[in-house]
């Protein structure tokens, strides 16, 4: 009797361990498990210890809940202005509902691939080869837009989708190196004449500030010629009169010093003259020196000197004429 409830204990033992082991489910940080009960969904299991019915419910699908990436295939792309260019790219998505994600597609990641290709070729299609080459930021973006609206559904959060690689055919590679050739030339010159302009313009300002100071220079003289012209004048008229009283007042010797300085500056004035041969002097200035001549020949007799000079006789041009001895 002891022995048959032995191993009944036993084998009920056995069969809770059994059902423990079924029941408990240990789910690992980054997954979801869901949970079938005869085959319907109705649970899903976090990170850590789960617990099911022993053979009623079951584990369906085991999701990755952590950021995956996957790459796009090298497509070829028609542009807008009819130009072939082969493409290809990433996506980085994450699962944020694992039941729709496993009950609501067939092959979440084949799905997401035709997706994002399909997308790339309508928001390529519609734009010119230049602004495909130059706006891939707009490019992502819009890609990013639409796959994200489109993955909602299924459970998925699409976080960014990147163009990797954008490859014209050789031909239009080399016609754009051309076009780039010429802009830069185009540049160069635009830079260059725009700095001979400014070389100009920089040398007629300075040709321009020089004129202005000379002429300032010249003005500057003017004023100081004038000036000094003016202050003769006034002199002048002072001394005219300082004359003209002296006169008033009967002294005779203001009246000969006045007419023997105009005299003094007439001469200076013909003797300084470039184009004066002749030396005419007054005749009043003559009759001085005649009258200082004559004094001298008197001072001579009267103090015990020689005769007087005998004016020298002009010698004839013909030597005299005589015997040849």
């Amino acid at each position: 009797m002891y022995e048959g409830l032995s191993i009944f204990v036993l084998v009920f033992l056995a069969v809770v361990v059994f059902y423990l082991i079924r029941a408990i489910r240990m789910v690992p940080q980054g997954y979801n498990y869901t949970v079938e009960r005869f085959g319907k969904y109705v649970a899903t299991l976090q990170p850590g210890l789960g617990i099911i019915v022993p053979f009623i419910d079951r584990i369906g699908a085991k999701q990755n809940m952590m950021e995956q990436v996957l790459d796009i295939p090298s497509q070829e792309v028609i542009t807008k202005d009819n130009a072939m260019v082969k493409v290809d790219g990433i996506t980085f998505f994450q699962i944020v509902d694992a039941a729709r994600a496993s009950y609501e597609v067939r092959n979440l990641e084949n799905a997401i691939i035709n997706l994002v290709m399909t997308n790339i070729r309508t928001v390529m299609g519609s734009m010119d080869l230049d602004n495909l080459l130059s706006q891939r930021d707009e490019i992502n973006q819009r890609l990013l837009s639409v796959a994200d609206q489109a993955t909602q559904p299924w459970g998925v959060k699409m976080n960014r989708i990147e163009i990797k690689d954008i490859s014209p055919p050789r031909d239009l590679i080399d016609s754009m190196a051309r076009q780039m050739k010429a802009e830069r030339d185009k540049r160069a010159a635009i830079l260059e004449a725009e700095g001979l302009r400014q070389a100009a313009i920089l040398k007629a300002e300075g040709e321009k500030q020089s004129v202005v100071l000379e002429a300032e220079g010249r003005k500057e003289a003017a004023f100081r010629d004038a000036e000094a012209r003016e202050r003769s004048a006034e002199a002048e008229a002072k001394a005219t009169q300082m004359v003209s009283q002296a006169i008033a007042e009967g002294d005779v010797q203001a009246i000969n010093y006045f007419v023997a300085n105009n005299y003094i500056k007439a001469l200076e004035q013909i003797a300084i003259s470039p184009n004066q041969k002749v030396l005419m002097l007054p005749l009043e200035a003559a009759s001085v020196i005649g009258s200082i001549a004559g004094i001298s020949e008197i001072a001579r007799e009267a103090f015990g000197g020689g005769p007087p000079a005998q004016p020298m006789r002009n010698r004839g041009s013909v030597p005299p004429t005589g015997s040849v001895k």
